[in-house]
C-alpha cells in the first residue's frame, strides 16, 4: 500500500472509532497520531499527556508546543506510577505497571466522552519486548498507526509533510529506562539522570542516554556523534560535567547508543 493509502486507512480507522483519547507523549508517533485524529475528528479527539517524574521536562515542553501550534485539544494529567511499589521495584516488566497506571486514567477520561483510547504504537513495534502492550490489551487500547501498517520511517515522512517539528526527533523513552532492572526507581535518581542528559544536550549531543548505576554513569552517544564524544578533550569535558551533576564515575560506552541496552542479557519474549 502506498504512503498516502496508509494515511487514508489511518483516517478511516479513526473515523470508525468516532471519538478518541490519544495517549500523547509528544514524540514522533503520538504527535502525528494526535494531529491526524484532530484533523479527522475535530473536537471528538483529545490528546492527553501524563505528567510524571519519569517524563523529561523537554518532552513536556515539546508536547505543549506542538499542541498549541496545531490547535490540538490538549489536557495534562498527573499519574502516580512512582507511588506503586510494583513500579518502584523496577522488575523487567516495569513498563506494564507504568502503562497500567496511565490507562487507568485515560480509560476514565474516555468513558466520560464515550471515546476509545488510542496509542502511538506502530508496525515496527510488533515483536519487540514491550510489556506495556499487555496493559494496552487489558484496557482495550487501540493502535491505529499499527492497524494502518505505518512504520516509524513512514510516520516521520508523513510528519515532515504535515509540518510537525517532531518528524526528526530522536527515539525517546522514559527516564526510568536508564536504571538497571531490580534497582529501585526513585525521584532522586530520575532527576539526576535528567540533569545529566540535559548537560549532554547542552554540549551539542542530540542522541544520548545516561545509564544510572548508583554513583556511576555509563554514557551512550549516538553512533554519528560518538567520534566527537571520544575525542580526548570532549571526553574529559563530559566526565567533568557529569561529575558535577553528582556521579563519582563516568564511563563513555565505546559501542555508542543502543536502544534498550539494559535489556541485553535478559531472556525476553515479545509482549
Amino acid at each position: 500500500m502506498s504512503l498516502s493509502g496508509k494515511e487514508t486507512a489511518l483516517c478511516g480507522a479513526l473515523t470508525s472509532l468516532g471519538s478518541v483519547v490519544v495517549a500523547y507523549s509528544g514524540g514522533v508517533d503520538s504527535a502525528y497520531l494526535a494531529l491526524v485524529a484532530f484533523r479527522t475528528l475535530g473536537d471528538r479527539a483529545v490528546a492527553v499527556t501524563a505528567d510524571s517524574p519519569s517524563y523529561p521536562e523537554r518532552h513536556r515542553r515539546l508536547a505543549i508546543e506542538v499542541a498549541q501550534r496545531f490547535g490540538l485539544r490538549h489536557e495534562i494529567i498527573h499519574t502516580g506510577e512512582l507511588e506503586r511499589e510494583e513500579y518502584r521495584s523496577n522488575p523487567a516488566n516495569r513498563c506494564y505497571y507504568c502503562k497500567h497506571e496511565l490507562y487507568t486514567h485515560l480509560v476514565r477520561i474516555a468513558a466520560a466522552r464515550n471515546a476509545v483510547v488510542v496509542d502511538g504504537n506502530n508496525a515496527d513495534d510488533r515483536g519487540d519486548y514491550r510489556p506495556g502492550r499487555q496493559a494496552a490489551r487489558e484496557f482495550g487500547v487501540r493502535s491505529p498507526l499499527d492497524e494502518a501498517g505505518l512504520t516509524k520511517q513512514e510516520i516521520r515522512e508523513l510528519s515532515r509533510l504535515s509540518g510537525l517539528p517532531t518528524w526528526d526527533e530522536p527515539a525517546s523513552a522514559c527516564l526510568s529506562s536508564r536504571i538497571p532492572y531490580h534497582s529501585e526507581v526513585t525521584d532522586e535518581k530520575l532527576r539526576m539522570i535528567e540533569r545529566a542528559e540535559q548537560t549532554l544536550a547542552g554540549l551539542g549531543f542530540r542522541v544520548c542516554r545516561v545509564r544510572h548505576h548508583d554513583d556511576a554513569a555509563s554514557v551512550e552517544i549516538g553512533r554519528g556523534e560518538l567520534a566527537r564524544a571520544l575525542e580526548a578533550g570532549m571526553s574529559a569535558v563530559i566526565e567533568r560535567e557529569l561529575k558535577a551533576v553528582g556521579y563519582r564515575e563516568v564511563r563513555l560506552d565505546p559501542r555508542g547508543y543502543r536502544m534498550g541496552s539494559l535489556n541485553e542479557g535478559l531472556l525476553l519474549q515479545p509482549v
